[in-house]
């Protein structure tokens, strides 16, 4: 059977792994699958088993070896892995058969073409390879544990796993036979054999249910199938490249070495890009959406390479990568559905983010001209060869995305070498920091990891009670605990019971008090709580202050919430579900929540979309949310299985994990939530709700905060205030103040003209006065040279001065000026004509290398540019040294 990526029918693989097969809507960001750690909770009895078995359809997106990608036949960002998995049912021999089962009869391969890797001391799977299913010892080949025992962390569960390979090259026979060697070899199922935990010692301990959980890469089987050099080139990737090469006017077939491995990038990013945003992963700066961006830019960097100019449909400024993802949609059509349905945003999205690199790409060709020109400088003061420093290479890569390709090949026709060993070092650098903030570490303070392990889940009583009894379980002092706490000092309280809620689903945590009566009027113990956190699982941590008395363990307190704040909390964290919904609303149901804070003053939600919200929206959502709290709408709040809460229609929050029970807080007809968190018992206990700012925190994500209950009435009345004043000062009624404001702001703009004209003027005159002062130099061509100080002229004076006097000399003549605008501010102009630019001199580089020497920076036009400075000191200075560069410059070219 050939695997295609477009049919009509399902791959005869789905039918085969499962018989209810799983939707493909799962993202992994990393190369390690949700059930591994899921296997490891079972098999250590933590979690109770759901399914016996499972099989997957995974997307998976792996960016820790992205370089990789297009340059070896089988790396990439965004793949797909077919997975089997067992919770205690099946296990090492059952994994094994049906993996063969599947490889020879299934797909049909050749028996004698499969080699198999186990962990070097699994004689058990040895002994399944090569005694049930018949596997030739020459092509089992023992493996040492960097290859083949995985393991989920420095502790956890873990056990060996064994591979299946595919040889491409089997003439070359079983002699010195390396699995490694991807020129003959590609490894495309894995068996992981979960079967140990590993301890903090390092000793293994045979798990109570052993598990296995397997993986075959869907783009190698597909390659294999369809008998093609690489992965890239089978039908899942390959008509997105021939897109690619048209854009590029290159044909794939043709195309030299580099050319490839940049047409493979697109073809491989795109598929990522296209599927993420179709997800709801919109480019930022932030978490997943840093992904996203990441790769749209390698895709655009990389099509630069390759010379796409334009959108190929004659719009030389237009985005190439929606007409790319244009195939990919179509290629998914048979796959996923949805994505064609939310081609429209893909696209936008695509086309928004583009656009917006080339401008930071400019931005970086405009700088590495500047630190070519450095490097030529320093070079010529010290005899030594040109060199661009590594490091600065590797800002212009890191932070400007300039490919490095082309800051070589830039270099090399100015003569400059780049330091490559210092780019690799800094790109090291960066991938060590970026693996280690990966790493799995186990982290403890003092003692306080051993007291969480002795320490029962804390029962929480807050959704029915402000105030409770309870024992003190234990008591923590900077990391350690202890026994008693004295006044004065701070401490983190954990009780076996509370009312005080702990931060968690954006919700701060409550304050209040802990204390202890003795006598009916008197408290001999008062810890004042400033915050409540969540510590290993569902142990509240309160964190305060010993305010009177001395705290023991296993004394009995009272604990009391403030009511008033906790009010605040019930309040916004309501007016956030309503806002959500409101949103989903007016702006389109394809917005989703991106983080939010709900404190006791107000609320803040973040949440994905990619342009502004315009006032009549905001007035919308306003009225919206009025309306339902206006309409005093009870809340329903229940505790139900999660899959139910999900056919329901309940919300959840992406990345929030969930129990096999959730709490779902509905306000009917209006939203239905996952929810944790404190809120009202009515809508009209918010009283009102107001938006207090709108603005964008990142791409593609905006942040709404907002006001409600005791906090709109407190805003209302703050806002009243500040309106009678300016009535006030005004001397106009309230509906009249945006009117007088914007006659004063006219009259305000037409006097700022007024003057900037009269500047212009000055400027002009005092040019007028310093024409007479131009020098002539230059043997074969004479040009004029006029640098001179112009007072306090501001920048565009300073423009009309330097266009008068290229009007009233003649060419060829050279002009620099510079002023001083205002306190710790420079101003710098230079003004060459055509015959001076022809001689190679530009006006945006000299000027950029002058303004240095005031602490700034600019340029511009080989003609025209202006620059700036913050060390007005320096400018008498700067404005000598230009005057010896271009009497120098120009006498050696015009010689």
């Amino acid at each position: 059977m050939k695997l295609k990526a477009q049919t009509d029918q399902k791959p005869r693989f789905e039918a085969v792994l499962c018989t209810h097969p799983v939707p493909f809507g799962k993202w992994f960001h990393v190369f390690l699958t949700l059930f591994p750690s899921v296997s490891g909770c079972l098999g250590r009895g933590t979690v109770p088993r759901l399914v016996p078995c499972a099989a997957t359809s995974q997307r998976c997106l792996r960016t820790n070896d992205v370089e990789n990608v297009g340059r070896t036949a089988r790396h990439h960002t965004f793949f797909e892995m077919l997975g089997n998995f067992s919770f205690g049912d099946y296990f090492k021999k059952e994994a094994i058969k049906w993996a063969w089962e599947l490889t020879t009869v299934e797909f049909g391969l050749p028996a004698n073409r499969l080699w198999i890797s186990i962990y070097e001391e699994d004689d058990e799977a040895f002994a399944i390879w090569h005694d049930e299913v018949g596997v030739p010892i020459d092509r089992i080949k023992r493996m040492g544990e960097d290859d083949n025992f995985w393991t989920s962390g420095i502790t956890g569960p873990c056990g060996p796993c064994s591979e299946i390979y595919y040889d491409f090259q089997p003439e070359k026979g079983y002699s010195d036979v390396d699995l490694g060697d991807d020129t003959r070899f590609m490894e495309f199922y894995n068996l992981v054999f979960m079967q140990y935990n590993k301890k903090d010692d390092g000793s293994l301990e045979p798990l109570k249910q052993k598990n296995i959980d397997t993986g075959l890469g869907l783009e190698r089987m597909a390659r294999i199938l369809q008998k093609v050099p690489n992965n890239y080139e089978t039908d899942l990737i390959y008509p997105i490249i021939q897109k690619a090469s048209e854009l590029a006017n290159v044909t794939y077939d043709t195309a030299d070495n580099r050319s490839k491995t940049n047409l493979k990038i697109i073809g491989d990013h795109m598929r990522a890009v296209v599927y993420l945003i179709s997800d709801g992963v919109v480019p930022s700066n932030i978490g997943r959406g840093y992904i996203v961006r990441r790769l749209i830019r390698r895709v655009v960097r990389t099509g630069r390479l390759l010379g796409i100019k334009g959108d190929g449909r004659g719009n030389i400024d237009g985005a190439f990568t929606p007409v790319i993802a244009e195939k990919v949609i179509a290629l998914s059509n048979h796959i996923d559905e949805d994505v064609k349905g939310r081609a429209g945003r893909i696209l936008e999205e695509l086309k928004r983010e583009e656009l917006r690199f080339v401008q930071t790409l400019e931005r970086g060709e405009k700088l590495l001209e500047e630190m070519l020109a450095d490097a030529l400088a320093s070079a010529n003061d010290g005899g030594r060869i040109p060199c661009l420093a590594g490091k600065d290479a590797f800002l212009l890569y890191d932070t400007y995305g300039f490919p490095v390709e082309i800051s070589t090949e830039v270099a090399q026709e100015r003569g400059v070498v780049v330091d490559m060993e210092g780019f690799d070092i800094e790109m090291d650098n960066q991938r060590r920091q970026s693996q280690a903030a990966h790493n799995v570490v186990k982290l403890e303070v003092g003692e306080g990891a051993d007291i969480m392990e002795n320490i029962s889940d804390t029962e929480f009583l807050g959704y029915d009670t402000l105030s409770a009894k309870a024992i003190v379980e234990s008591l923590i002092v900077n990391g350690n605990p202890v026994l008693q706490v004295s006044e004065g000092n701070d401490v983190e309280v954990l009780l076996n019971r509370t009312p005080f809620y702990a931060e968690s689903g954006g919700q701060i945590g409550d304050h209040g008090f802990i204390y202890i009566s003795e006598g009916e009027n008197s408290q001999n113990v008062v810890v004042e709580v400033k915050d409540v956190q969540k510590s290993a699982g569902s142990i509240f941590v309160h964190k305060g202050i010993i305010k009177q008395g001395i705290l023991e363990v296993g004394r009995e307190v009272e604990a009391a919430v403030d009511a008033e704040l906790r009010q605040g909390a019930k309040v916004h964290h309501t007016a956030t579900h309503l806002l959500q919904s409101a949103l989903k609303r007016i702006i389109g149901q394809e917005t989703s929540q991106a983080g939010s804070l709900v404190a006791f003053d107000r609320l803040r939600f973040d949440f994905n979309y990619h342009r502004p919200l315009v006032d009549a929206e905001i007035v919308k959502i306003e009225e919206l949310i009025n309306g339902w709290i206006g309409d005093a709408v009870l809340l329903q709040t229940k505790v139900m299985a999660l899959t139910e809460a999900k056919k329901a229609g309940a919300i959840a929050m992406f990345g929030e994990k969930y129990g096999e029970e959730v709490r779902v807080v509905e306000v009917p007809g209006v939203s239905m939530e996952l929810c944790g968190g404190t809120h009202v018992f009515n809508t009209s206990e918010i009283r009102g709700f107001k938006i207090i700012s709108e603005q964008g925190i990142a791409s593609g994500v905006r942040r709404i905060e907002a006001v409600a209950g005791d906090a709109f009435i407190e805003y209302v009345n703050a806002r009243d205030y500040h309106m009678k004043r300016l009535c006030t000062m005004l001397k106009v009624k309230a509906e009249d103040v945006t009117t007088r404001v914007d006659n004063l702001l006219e009259e305000l703009r037409m006097a700022r003209n007024e003057i900037s004209n009269l500047r212009e003027k000055t400027a002009v005159a005092k040019a007028s006065s310093i024409a007479n002062k131009a020098f002539v130099v230059g043997t074969s061509k004479e040009i004029r040279v006029l640098v001179e100080y112009m007072d306090d002229a501001d920048a565009d004076s300073l423009k009309s001065a330097a266009e008068f006097l290229m009007d009233n000399l003649q060419d060829p003549v050279a002009i620099v000026l510079g002023s001083c605008p205002g306190e710790g501010k420079v101003s710098l102009v230079a003004a060459f004509t055509p015959s001076v630019v022809d001689l190679g001199v530009q006006a945006g580089k000299f000027i950029g290398s002058i303004a240095k020497l005031c602490g700034g920076g600019g340029g511009g036009r080989p003609n025209f540019a202006q620059a700036g400075g913050r060390k007005p000191e320096n400018l008498l200075d700067a404005l000598e040294n230009a005057r010896s560069e271009l009497t120098r410059i120009l006498s050696e070219k015009a010689s």
